[in-house]
C-alpha cells in the first residue's frame, strides 16, 4: 500500500477593501436623530456604514451569491436583500441575523419593496415574475405573471391594495392584489422603463426610461370620484394618444391614469434611478453617468397660487387690449409647473445608487459610486432656480477605486501590498487594517525591496516607481521602458536588483543603489535603480521570473513560447513551446526544478527546468488563467482565473486539491506569504480575500465526493421550477430540494419504522395484559428513543421533526415515499401541527386522494374537539380546493362534507368571538390606562384610522 499524502485545508479568513459595489444605497433611520447610517451592497454581503465616523457598523451575511437588490421596512428594523441566485433574505438590522429566507425565483432578484404596514414584501426578478410574500406567516402568497422583460421596480400603493411594477418590456402595470390581476397597463414608453416614483399620495406617477424624458401621469381613484365626475375631454384625448391599449375607459378599473406630459432632462443617458424624499417635494434622478439632477415637485397650494397669478395677468392683459374677460382663454398649468428641474450636481465617479433624506432644511444625498466609494452631498434649495450643492464627506479609505492588479507580501509576511490604477495600499495582515496609501500610476506589477522599507511598482506607462514606507512618499520615478511594464522579479538569492519585462520587447536588469537627493538638505540617501543590462526579445514580453537559485531566467513572449536563459551569460537554455495561447503568468518552484505556466487557453502547463520537457498539461479553469503562485518549499501551487475561482494543485501527482470559491468576478492576482500559511487574492469585484491554511486534514476522495454532491444538488435546484403555492397554475412549492432535505427524509423514514414497531409492541403488550388479567412489565423502548429521551413513539417522531429546519420541512416531506409521507403527515397533524403554518399547504400537496378522504375525517374530529381551529379550517379549505372534483363526486364523503360545513362555521364563529372579546378587552384596558395617566395613547393612530374609515365608501370583507 502506497504512502498517503496529507494536505492541509485552506479556508477564507477575511475580506478586505470593500466599501460598496451595488446595486443601491439606503439610508437607515432616515428622518430621525440617527440619519447617519447607510446600507450598501458589497458582493455577497450588505455593509452598514456610519457616515459621521466613516466606520463599519455591521455586516449582513447571506448566501454565497451577489446582492442584487435591497429594501428597508417602514419601521427600518428589518431589511430585505435579494440575491443573484433568486433568494430573498430578511435581516434584523440591529442584530444582523437572518430571520426569514424565501426561495421563489429562478434568476436574480432585481426589485424589492415593503408595503406600508411592513407585513408584505414584493420581489421582482429577471425571470419576469413578481412574487408577493407574507412576512407574518413566512410564506408566499401568489405570483403575478404578465411582464415579458426583467422587472426593474415594484411599489405598493399606500392607500389602496394595488401594486405598481415596471419592466424592461417598456410597460408599467397596475395589479389589483385582491383579485391578483393586472387591470391597467401604461404603454406610452418607447424604451425600457428603469424606474418610477409615486408622489402626491399615490395620485401621480413619474416614470423614467432609457430616453431623456420623465413622463408624468395623473392617477384618479374611482372610490374618490363623485358619481357625476367624469374624465375631461382633453384628458381623454391625451389618454387616447398615449395609451392605445387602454383607450376605452374601463369602468371596472379601480383608477383612471391620464398622461400629463413629459419633462426633459439635462442628461441624455438612460434613467437608472428615481428617488423622492419623505415629504415628496424633491425628486432626484440619475443615470449611469456622473450627474445627478434635482427636481422640485410643486404642492397643490403652490399650483393654485401660480394659477391665480396667471389668471390675474390674463385679466390685466385683456383690460389693456380692450378685450372682454369672456374672450380671454383660461390659463392652464403645464407639467413643467408641477415638476421643474432646478439644478444638476456632479459626482466624482459614475453613480450606481442614490438615496435622499430631508433634515434641517437640507437634502442629504447619499450616493454609491462605481469606484467602490460612498459620497454624501448636501443640497440646499434657495429658490425655484437656485440650488447650492456642497460635498460633505465620503467613505473611500477602506478600499481601492479600481480593481487591484498586483499583490505582494513582505519578507516576514506581516504586511502585504495591493496596487490598482491609482493607489498603492499597505495592509497589516494581523489587524486587517490599511496602514498606508500612496498615489501612483496604473500599477501592473509590484514587489517589496530588501528590508521591506521600500515598495517597487511597475506601471502601465513604462515607469518604475519606488515608495518609502515610513515617510509614505515616492522617492524615485524611473522611465524604465518605452511601453507597459507587465512583470518584474526580485533577484531571489543576492537581492541586489530586479528584472523587468515590457511590451517594448525588452527585458532589463536593474541594480539597487543609494543616492543622495539634491532636494533633501539633510543629506539622507534614498533607494533607486540603476540599469545594468538589456535583453532584446523578438516579441512582446508578457511575464519574467528568476529561478529561486538565480541561475536561470524565464521569459514568456506573445508568440506562445517561454524562453529560458542563463542569468550570467544570457544564453538560451530552453524554449518551452506547445501552447495554443500566450502565457500570461508563470512561477518556478523553490527547488528550481518545476515551472508552472498559465495561459489564455485555460490550461496550466508543468515543465521540467532540467530538460525543458512538458510534464503535464492541466485543464485548470473555464477561462483564461491569470495568475500562478507556488507555495514556498513545496510543489503545491495556486492558480487563479477569469472564471472567478482559485484552485490549489499538486505538481508531483498532478491532482486538483481544492477549489476556493468566494470571488464574484475574474481573479486578477495572487500572493503567497513566505511561510506558505496565507494567500491573498484580488479580483475585478474590488475585494481582497485573505485565505489561511488551517490544521484540518483534507482527504482528496472526500473532497471529490463533496464536490459531486454539490453538483447534484445544483442540478436538482436548476431542474426544479420554483412556483409559489397557491398559484392559479400547477401547484408547485416555492422551496428547493437540497441534500439536507434528503437526509431529513431518511431520518423520518427511520423514525416512522421505529414508530410503527413501537406501536405494534405496545398493542401486543396491551393484549397480553388483557389475556393474563394482570399488569405485565412493558417492553423496553427502542435505543434511539432512549437516546433522545422520548417517552412515547409519537414524541420520538416529534423530536426528529423539530430537528429539521422549518425552511426545509416541506422539501423533506416531498422526498418521502407516499406511504411514509402520509403516515408521517397523520402523526404530524395529530401532534397539533408542529410545522409552521406557512408549510401546511405544501405538505398537503404530497397526500394521495385516498389519504385525503381519511384526513378529512381526522379533521372532522379535530373540529368537533376544537383542536387547532385555525389550522384545521385552513387544511380543510385547501384540500377541498385542490381535490374539488373528486371530493364532490364521491357520495361517501357527503355526510363528512355536511358535517365539516357546519363545524367550520361554528368554530370560526367561536374563534371570531374570542378575537372580538380580546379586542374589546384591550380597548377597555387602553381607556383605563389613559384615565390613569391622563394621556391618550395611540391618539394619532386612532384619528388616522377614523379619517380613513370615513373617507372609504366601500368596505372590504374581513377575512378571519
Amino acid at each position: 500500500m502506497g504512502i498517503t499524502k496529507d494536505y492541509k485545508r485552506v479556508e477564507l479568513s477575511a475580506v478586505l477593501g470593500l466599501v460598496g459595489t451595488g446595486p443601491n444605497i439606503l439610508y437607515l433611520k432616515a428622518g430621525g436623530k440617527d440619519a447617519g447610517l447607510v446600507a450598501v451592497g458589497a458582493n455577497e454581503r450588505v455593509i452598514i456604514w456610519d457616515l459621521r465616523t466613516k466606520e463599519l457598523v455591521r455586516q449582513l451575511l447571506g448566501p454565497a451569491s451577489t446582492v442584487t437588490s435591497m429594501a428597508r421596512s417602514p419601521d427600518q428594523k428589518t431589511m430585505a436583500v435579494g440575491y443573484r441566485d433568486g433568494s430573498v433574505h430578511i435581516f434584523d438590522v440591529s442584530s444582523g441575523e437572518c430571520e426569514i429566507t424565501f426561495q421563489g425565483h429562478k434568476r436574480a432578484v432585481t426589485a424589492l419593496a415593503f408595503d406600508a404596514a411592513g407585513m408584505r414584501l414584493v420581489s421582482g426578478s429577471q425571470d419576469t415574475d413578481l412574487t408577493v410574500w407574507d412576512l407574518v406567516s413566512e410564506s408566499g402568497l401568489f405570483r403575478l405573471k404578465g411582464h415579458t422583460g426583467e422587472i426593474t421596480k415594484a411599489v405598493f400603493m399606500k392607500e389602496h391594495n394595488i401594486l405598481v411594477s415596471s419592466s424592461k418590456d417598456k410597460l408599467v402595470k397596475f395589479w389589483d392584489l385582491d383579485i391578483q390581476h393586472c387591470f391597467k397597463t401604461l404603454v406610452g414608453h418607447r424604451t425600457e422603463v428603469y424606474s418610477f416614483v409615486l408622489v402626491n399620495k399615490g395620485h401621480r406617477i413619474i416614470t423614467g426610461s432609457a430616453d431623456s424624458e420623465l413622463r408624468v401621469w395623473d392617477i384618479t381613484f374611482r372610490d374618490e370620484m363623485d358619481e357625476s365626475e367624469t374624465v375631461e375631454p382633453s384628458k381623454k384625448a391625451k389618454k387616447d394618444d398615449s395609451d392605445d391599449e387602454d383607450a376605452e375607459d374601463d369602468e371596472s378599473s379601480p383608477l383612471v391614469c391620464v398622461s400629463k406630459g413629459s419633462v426633459m432632462r439635462e442628461a441624455r443617458d438612460p434613467v437608472r434611478g428615481l428617488v423622492v424624499d419623505a415629504s415628496e417635494q424633491h425628486l432626484l434622478c440619475h443615470g449611469p453617468g456622473r450627474k445627478c439632477e434635482v427636481f422640485v415637485l410643486a404642492s397643490e397650494e403652490e399650483l393654485q397660487k401660480k394659477l391665480k397669478k396667471r389668471r390675474k395677468k390674463a385679466r390685466l392683459r385683456a383690460a389693456a387690449s380692450g378685450m372682454e374677460e369672456e374672450e380671454v382663454a383660461e390659463p392652464t398649468l403645464t407639467v413643467e409647473d408641477e415638476v421643474r428641474r432646478v439644478d444638476t450636481f456632479k459626482l466624482s465617479a459614475k453613480v450606481k445608487g442614490v438615496d435622499v433624506v430631508a433634515k434641517d432644511g437640507l437634502l442629504q444625498v447619499a450616493t454609491l459610486l462605481s469606484n467602490n466609494c460612498v459620497e454624501t452631498t448636501q443640497v440646499q434649495i434657495v429658490d425655484a432656480h437656485n440650488v447650492s450643492c456642497q460635498e460633505t464627506s465620503g467613505i473611500n479609505r477602506s478600499g481601492h477605486r479600481s480593481e487591484v492588479r498586483t499583490l505582494a507580501f513582505s519578507s516576514d509576511g506581516n504586511l502585504f501590498l495591493s496596487a490598482s490604477g491609482e493607489q498603492v495600499k499597505l495592509w497589516n495582515r494581523s489587524s486587517l487594517q490599511c496602514i498606508s496609501t500612496f498615489d501612483c500610476d496604473y500599477a501592473l506589477c509590484s514587489s517589496f525591496a530588501p528590508g521591506d522599507k521600500h515598495v517597487i511598482i511597475g506601471t502601465k506607462s513604462g515607469k518604475l516607481q519606488i515608495f518609502d514606507v515610513s515617510s509614505r512618499t515616492m522617492t524615485s520615478c524611473i522611465d524604465a521602458h518605452e511601453d507597459t511594464v507587465w512583470s518584474l522579479s526580485m533577484a531571489p538569492k543576492d537581492k541586489n536588483g530586479i528584472i523587468t519585462g515590457s511590451k517594448d520587447q525588452t527585458v532589463k536588469f536593474w541594480k539597487f543603489e543609494l543616492v543622495a537627493s539634491p532636494d533633501d538638505e539633510s543629506g539622507r540617501k534614498h533607494l533607486t535603480l540603476v540599469h545594468t543590462r538589456t535583453l532584446k526579445m523578438d516579441d512582446q514580453v508578457t511575464c519574467v521570473t528568476y529561478s529561486p537559485d538565480q541561475r536561470l531566467l524565464a521569459v514568456a513572449l506573445l508568440d506562445n513560447t517561454v524562453k529560458v536563459f542563463f542569468v550570467d551569460t544570457l544564453k538560451l537554455f530552453h524554449t518551452l513551446y506547445g501552447g495554443s495561447a500566450p502565457v500570461l503568468c508563470m512561477d518556478i518552484s523553490t527547488d528550481s526544478t518545476v515551472i508552472a505556466t498559465g495561459a489564455a487557453d485555460k490550461n496550466v502547463k508543468l515543465w521540467g527546468l532540467d530538460f525543458g520537457d512538458l510534464k503535464k498539461s492541466l485543464y485548470a479553469h473555464d477561462d483564461s488563467v491569470s495568475c500562478v503562485k507556488f507555495i514556498p518549499r513545496t510543489h503545491l501551487f495556486f492558480s487563479g482565473g477569469k472564471d472567478r475561482l482559485v484552485k490549489q494543485w499538486d505538481a508531483d501527482s498532478y491532482q486538483h486539491i481544492i477549489t476556493l470559491k468566494g470571488h464574484h468576478a475574474e481573479v486578477r492576482a495572487l500572493a503567497v506569504s513566505p511561510d506558505g500559511s496565507f494567500l491573498v487574492s484580488s479580483s475585478h469585484d474590488m475585494s481582497l480575500r485573505l485565505w489561511e491554511k488551517t490544521d484540518g486534514i483534507l482527504v482528496l476522495d472526500e473532497e471529490r465526493e463533496q464536490e459531486r454532491e454539490k453538483e447534484e444538488e445544483q442540478e436538482i435546484i436548476q431542474s426544479d421550477e420554483p412556483v409559489v403555492a397557491g398559484e392559479a397554475t400547477t401547484e408547485v412549492m416555492a422551496g428547493r430540494k437540497t441534500v439536507d432535505a434528503v437526509k431529513g427524509a431518511e431520518s423520518l423514514i427511520e423514525a416512522m419504522d421505529i414508530y410503527e414497531e413501537e406501536i405494534r409492541k405496545l398493542a401486543e403488550h396491551a393484549a397480553q395484559c388483557r389475556c393474563q388479567g394482570k399488569q405485565v412489565p412493558p417492553p423496553p423502548p427502542h435505543p434511539l428513543m432512549q437516546a433522545y429521551k422520548a417517552d412515547s413513539p409519537a414524541e420520538f417522531v416529534l423530536i426528529l421533526l423539530q430537528k429539521i429546519r422549518s425552511s426545509e420541512i416541506e422539501e423533506t416531506l416531498l422526498v418521502l415515499p407516499f406511504d411514509y409521507a402520509t403516515n408521517t403527515l397523520l402523526v404530524y397533524l395529530l401532534l397539533c401541527f408542529v410545522c409552521v403554518p406557512s408549510e401546511i399547504e405544501e405538505t398537503l400537496l404530497v397526500l394521495p386522494f385516498d389519504y385525503t378522504t381519511k384526513l378529512l375525517k381526522v379533521l372532522e374530529v379535530f373540529l368537533k374537539n376544537g383542536w387547532q381551529t385555525e389550522l384545521s379550517v385552513r387544511c380543510v379549505c385547501f384540500l377541498l380546493r385542490i381535490h374539488q372534483g373528486q371530493i364532490t363526486s364521491n357520495q361517501v364523503l357527503l355526510p363528512t362534507l355536511d358535517s365539516l360545513r357546519d363545524l367550520t362555521k361554528d368554530r370560526v364563529k367561536e374563534f371570531k368571538d374570542m378575537v372580538g372579546y380580546n379586542l374589546y378587552a384591550m380597548q377597555l384596558l387602553k381607556i383605563k390606562v389613559e384615565e390613569k395617566q391622563e394621556d391618550k395613547l395611540f391618539a394619532d393612530a386612532t384619528s388616522r384610522f377614523k379619517q380613513k374609515k370615513k373617507k372609504r365608501k366601500v368596505h372590504a370583507p374581513v377575512v378571519s
